[in-house]
């Protein structure tokens, strides 16, 4: 694997970088395309969008397709160019997800395009070896998927309250990191590799907006709910960080008609109520599963279970409810819901819809409440897409500096 060569920064007043990343995303949106499409599409002069093209193919994001060569009307023909992808050329980014029970690898084309995937297990890891563990098996990963292929660097995301100008873990209460410099950690392991991380809630917020549908460049709200619960608002296309990088702590959100204890000593709190641990919790007293493991309940309701089912029915409902909420208070284009039991079975996507619109003043469209682009790649791609958006933002700026 090679890693990404030295681009120099572009100076001036900002207008090259900024028409580069105009004819970059032209390209992600419409590519193949030619040229001509861009400067109508952009509004650049042709001459622009040439020269634009040029950098971009030389520094290896874009290539030309001359086999797709467009001779319409009179003029020079038109050679297509399109993003630089492909099972084994093109530049490709890493990614690692850090959840709670496992750590999930993946390997992506500049489409957002998950090429390989391995997860490893944290069972058995003691919690202060496991940042070690996870490097190694992110090292192994990367050396095989990635082999021959031009590595831009790797993208981090976890749960919890994450600085992602620091490279700092603030607060992460199920692993037990506070204040650690895992960007740092990360970067010395592997060889000074160019790594940026973020909260995984931002993560794939950031990943709708620059993957995805097109209604959420202009506003969403994504909803987490995982071992740990929280959100992200993105706005015009940028995801909202807050003081800190402390935006989207909705663990303690107060979910309407629920009873659940909460360890912060109130009850109803949107953590408590349905967390893939609480969830867990409560199919272990019903029977339903021997360990507090979400995914064995998710297996038992595809079986046919109908305890299960019941079950996921009853947490679908809460999440809808919080989702209520977080509607009537920012009415966003759209709400996107990563929870796991509606990314493989679409029936729970409704039960939230439900739930959500039944209670909302503001929403009367369900279509407005969605599942990830990704569907069950969603960890792995939001986790190379924080390596990702900032190329497609500057493209002619320094990777690694």
């Amino acid at each position: 694997m090679t890693a990404a060569p030295h681009i120099s920064r572009t100076t001036g007043d900002g207008r090259r970088e900024a028409n580069a990343a105009t004819v970059l995303r032209a390209v992600l949106d419409h590519g193949p395309v030619a040229r001509r499409t861009i400067a109508e599409l952009s509004g650049l002069s042709p001459a622009a969008v040439s020269r634009q093209c040029t950098d971009l193919v030389r520094l290896g994001l874009v290539r030309e397709l001359p086999e797709l060569v467009e001779s319409i009307g009179v003029g020079r023909p038109q050679i297509p160019v399109d993003l630089h992808t492909g099972e084994t050329e093109g530049p490709v980014a890493g990614g690692v997800h850090i959840g709670v029970p496992a750590s999930t690898f993946g390997l992506l084309d500049l489409r957002g395009r998950l090429l390989a995937r391995s997860t490893l297990s944290h069972d058995g890891i003691a919690p202060g070896d496991l940042s070690h563990r996870i490097l190694g098996g992110l090292r192994t990963f990367l050396a095989d998927a990635g082999r021959g292929r031009r590595l831009l660097g790797v993208g981090a995301a976890l749960g919890g309250w994450v600085d992602p100008g620091l490279g700092t873990v603030v607060r992460h209460d199920a692993l037990g990191w506070h204040q650690r410099p895992l960007g740092l950690e990360l970067a010395r392991g592997l060889g000074g590799l160019e790594v940026r991380m973020d909260n995984h809630a931002r993560a794939i917020a950031q990943s709708e907006i620059l993957f995805g549908r097109p209604a959420a460049r202009r506003s969403l709200v994504h909803l987490f709910v995982g071992n740990v619960v929280d959100a992200a608002l993105g706005i015009a296309g940028v995801v909202h960080q807050g003081p800190g990088s402390g935006a989207g702590d909705v663990a303690h959100l107060p979910v309407p008609d629920s009873t659940a204890v909460c360890p912060c000593g109130r009850s109803g709190c949107l953590e408590a109520t349905a967390s893939n641990t609480a969830v867990g919790l409560t199919a272990v007293r019903r029977g339903i599963v021997p360990e507090p493991d979400v995914h064995l309940v998710v297996d038992a309701a595809a079986a046919g279970d109908r305890r299960a089912d019941r079950l996921l029915r009853e947490r679908a409902r809460a999440v809808g409810r919080a989702t209520a909420l977080l509607l009537d208070v920012l009415n966003p284009d759209l709400v996107v819901v990563t929870e796991h039991s509606s990314l493989v079975n679409p029936d729970y996507l409704e039960e939230i819809r439900g739930a959500a619109i039944d209670l909302s003043h503001v929403c009367g469209d369900p279509e407005r409440i969605v599942s990830p682009h990704a569907g069950t790649a969603v960890l792995p791609v939001a986790a190379g897409t924080i390596l990702l958006d900032p190329l497609f933002k500057s493209p002619l700026a320094t990777f690694g500096r």
